[in-house]
């Protein structure tokens, strides 16, 4: 089992929590987080882009010089792609980039995710999160004192409002509620920062 200490809001440790091995303990497997996060970041790709081709092209269809006795190539309207102003080939169309991946990959991803977390010992666990003002000195000051500076907060079901509001600012630190967290936010984060309320309600999750 994988024992760690609550922080307090003043910076101090206090009671140890109990994390489940089944979504704590896991050793850490990098194809099902590769996986996990190509499918997380081609779902959010906008796939809008485009280019013109040969049939876009607002020229003239009509074949530039007649086909033989000038001694030059053989071609046929100025739009083609070897021209300047010609259309593209093979450019890029308006399709999407998402693909398919089971959900028991998926849940089995945020586990492995949370179990490196645990493994590198970059789990902080906060018996709450809140603020009196949505200040981002206040958010800064609280930070600093619980001790991380680039980190993933999930809170519970809902965040602290005055929390939501001061973190906008603060671009090393991402603050979601548990319905958010995901493999690709929980990796590319120095520290995983979870409330006692986000360790219920993933427990409950993966029951």
């Amino acid at each position: 089992m994988v024992e760690i200490a609550i922080t307090k809001a003043d910076g101090k440790s206090g009671d140890k929590v109990t994390l489940s091995d089944e979504i704590f303990g896991l050793e850490p497997r990098t194809d099902i987080l590769h996986r996990v996060v190509r499918w997380q970041l081609a779902r959010r790709q906008a796939g809008t882009h485009v280019t013109k081709g040969r049939s876009d092209i607002a020229r003239t269809g009509k074949k530039m010089y007649k086909q033989k006795g000038t001694g030059r190539a053989r071609h046929a309207q100025a739009s083609a792609p070897q021209f300047r102003g010609g259309g593209r080939a093979f450019g890029p169309v308006v399709r999407s980039h998402e693909h398919d991946l089971p959900k028991k990959v998926r849940a089995l991803g945020l586990k492995h995710a949370l179990s490196a977390k645990a493994k590198g010992e970059q789990i902080v666990v906060l018996d709450d999160f809140a603020l009196t003002e949505g200040k981002t000195k206040a958010f800064l000051a609280q930070i600093e004192k619980l001790g991380f500076s680039n980190a993933l907060v999930i809170d519970g079901a809902d965040v602290d409002a005055n929390v939501k509001l001061a973190s906008r600012a603060v671009h090393t630190v991402d603050v979601l509620p548990v319905q958010g967290i995901n493999v690709y936010d929980i990796l590319r984060r120095d520290t995983l920062v979870l409330t006692k309320a986000a360790i219920d309600a993933l427990e409950a999750r993966f029951k």
